[in-house]
């Protein structure tokens, strides 16, 4: 008797890896259909020749820290920051932005989720909590500024929470036009598991937010299109034209400086 449960013990664990595995398999097949989607007409991200250009982002960023700099960074009153990074990066990649900003004086965070994998509803409820969060310890509304996807998380913040945020700055955001306008949406959906058109939040990427919003751009973006990331008037309050690639925006020295300024004359008193 004993032995016959011993064998049913087995067989329903057997069962039940069996019924894991398929489970696996089914989900790999389904993130494989989404990661090989045609792309709809009309729908074009940069040139392949702008995709190899993100391959001289460091070559640039020692350059740029090479050269003199003209102009003094601007100051102006501190203010609190959150620095949400792009889809499949760590908030680590945003540090050099994040030591400017605090040597200017700002009191700056990340956004405490860690890696961005893209978006679900649990982590959007914690990102909006720690915001409000923040604002109310800090007494004051947060500027947020978001990296390419991390754009899309703040501009979804502030629309749902703009009582604390005073600014938003977007950096190579695809907030505009076809969400498949860019080289990174089959990633996308293979690694989040949805459809660019159904996600957990931002079903309306293009409706700005109610509190002033900035779309930083760059005509060398080889990830997303320019007129993604740039957007239309009504679409966001100001356009800011960078020459950088896009994964230049999380450290290049002059998106920094133009961030830097851009809080200073918007963010002010």
């Amino acid at each position: 008797m004993a032995m016959a449960a011993g064998h049913s013990g087995t067989a329903n664990g057997i069962g039940q890896f069996s019924a894991r595995l398929a489970a696996v398999r089914a989900e790999i097949a389904r993130r494989g259909a989404l990661a090989f989607q045609p792309r709809p007409e009309g729908a074009r991200g940069p040139a392949w020749q702008a995709f190899l250009g993100e391959l001289r982002t460091p070559v640039e960023h020692w350059q740029a820290r090479r050269a003199p700099r003209h102009a003094a960074l601007p100051e102006g009153s501190s203010r609190p920051v959150m620095l949400l990074p792009g889809f499949g990066t760590h908030p680590a990649r945003m540090k050099p932005l994040g030591r400017v900003l605090e040597d200017l004086g700002h009191r700056v965070s990340d956004w405490g989720l860690g890696f961005n994998f893209g978006p679900t509803e649990e982590r959007f409820e914690r990102l909006c909590e720690r915001v409000s969060a923040m604002a109310r310890k800090e007494g004051e509304p947060l500027v947020l500024v978001g990296w390419s996807l991390g754009g899309v998380f703040a501009r979804e913040v502030a629309r749902r929470h703009p009582e604390a945020v005073r600014l938003v700055i977007t950096m190579g955001t695809p907030f505009s036009g076809d969400r498949r306008a860019n080289n990174a949406w089959r990633a996308y959906q293979l690694i989040a598991g949805h459809s660019v058109d159904e996600p957990p939040i931002g079903r309306e990427l293009s409706e700005k937010p109610p509190v002033t919003t900035v779309a930083m751009w760059s005509p060398r973006d080889g990830i997303v299109a320019p007129r993604s990331a740039c957007g239309r008037k009504g679409e966001r309050d100001l356009a800011v034209a960078m020459r950088c690639t896009h994964l230049g925006f999380a450290a290049h020295p002059d998106v920094a400086a133009t961030v830097a300024r851009l809080i200073a004359e918007l963010a002010g008193d």
